[in-house]
C-alpha cells in the first residue's frame, strides 16, 4: 500500500503510541482521523500533523460505546470521503493480583470493575472499532487494513489477568479477521510492544522502571516512534497478514 492520499484512522491518538503513529503515517502523506477522547490532547496531536503537511482531524469518541464508534467512523468517512487504514490503538491498564493473600488470609482481590474497565476498552472497544472499519471498507470498495495493538503480555504477565486476557484476544481477532476480510482485499495485523516509554511507565516509580529495563536484553525501553515504524511496515507491505510482529528489545515474559 503507498499511504499517501490514504485515510488513516487511529484511536487513543492523543498521546503516546497513538500520536508517535499519526505522526509517522503524517509524515508519509497520510491524511490522519484522530480519534480519542480526550479533546485537548486530540488537538494536540492534529496539529503536529498538520505541521508535517498532512490533513488531520479530530473525532471525540469512546470506543467502548456501540452508538458512538458506528457515528464517529461515519464522520471519518464523510469528512475524508474514504477509509484506508484504522490502528486499534486505544488501551488502558488496572493492574492487580487476581488474589492477594498474607498468612493464608485475602486481603484482596481484583475486582470485578478492574477486569470490567479492561475487557470493554482493551477487547470490546478494538471489537466495535474493527467491526465498523470493515464494514465502511467493504462498502466503500478499496480494500484496507486494520492494525491492532496487542502486547507482550498477551503470553501472562503477573498482576495482569484482565489485561494479558485482552491482549490475547486481540492477537487471535487479527488473525480471524485476516482469515475472514482477505475476499474483500482487507489485511489485518498487529503488533506487540514491549516496555515502551509512554505516559504509563512515566508514572511508575523510578526503582520499579529500572527493574523492567534490567529485563530487557537491549536494557532500554523502546521508543513510541519504534512501534510506529512498524505500523507503517505493515502498511506499505502487502504481504503482510494475520500476523502479530513483536517489537520488545528481545524481552519474553
Amino acid at each position: 500500500m503507498d499511504v499517501s492520499q490514504k485515510v488513516v484512522a487511529i484511536t487513543g491518538a492523543g498521546r503516546g503510541i497513538g500520536r508517535a503513529i499519526a505522526l509517522a503515517f503524517a509524515a508519509k502523506g497520510a491524511s490522519i482521523a484522530a480519534l480519542d477522547l480526550h479533546e485537548a490532547d486530540l488537538a494536540e496531536t492534529c496539529k503536529l500533523c498538520q505541521a508535517r503537511g498532512a490533513r488531520a482531524l479530530p473525532f471525540t469518541v469512546d470506543v467502548t460505546d456501540e452508538a458512538r464508534v458506528i457515528a464517529g467512523m461515519d464522520a471519518v468517512v464523510a469528512a475524508f470521503g474514504r477509509l484506508d487504514v484504522l490502528v486499534n490503538n486505544a488501551g488502558i491498564t488496572r493492574d492487580a493480583l487476581l488474589v492477594k493473600a498474607k498468612d493464608g488470609e485475602i486481603t484482596s482481590k481484583m475486582s470485578l470493575a478492574q477486569w470490567q474497565a479492561v475487557v470493554d476498552v482493551n477487547l470490546t472497544g478494538v471489537f466495535l472499532c474493527g467491526r465498523e472499519a470493515a464494514a465502511r471498507m467493504i462498502r466503500l470498495g478499496h480494500g484496507g487494513l486494520i492494525i491492532n495493538i496487542s502486547s507482550i503480555s498477551r503470553e501472562g504477565n503477573a498482576g495482569q489477568t484482565n489485561y494479558a486476557a485482552t491482549k490475547a484476544g486481540v492477537a487471535a481477532m487479527t488473525v480471524v479477521w485476516a482469515r475472514e476480510l482477505a475476499r474483500h482485499g482487507i489485511r489485518s495485523a498487529a503488533i506487540a510492544p514491549g516496555f515502551c516509554a509512554t505516559e504509563i511507565l512515566a508514572a511508575m516509580k523510578p526503582a520499579m522502571v529500572a527493574r523492567v529495563t534490567e529485563a530487557i536484553p537491549l536494557k532500554r525501553l523502546g521508543e513510541p516512534s519504534e512501534i510506529a515504524s512498524t505500523a507503517v511496515f505493515i502498511a506499505e507491505n502487502d504481504f503482510v497478514t494475520g500476523r502479530v510482529i513483536e517489537v520488545d528489545g528481545g524481552l519474553r515474559l
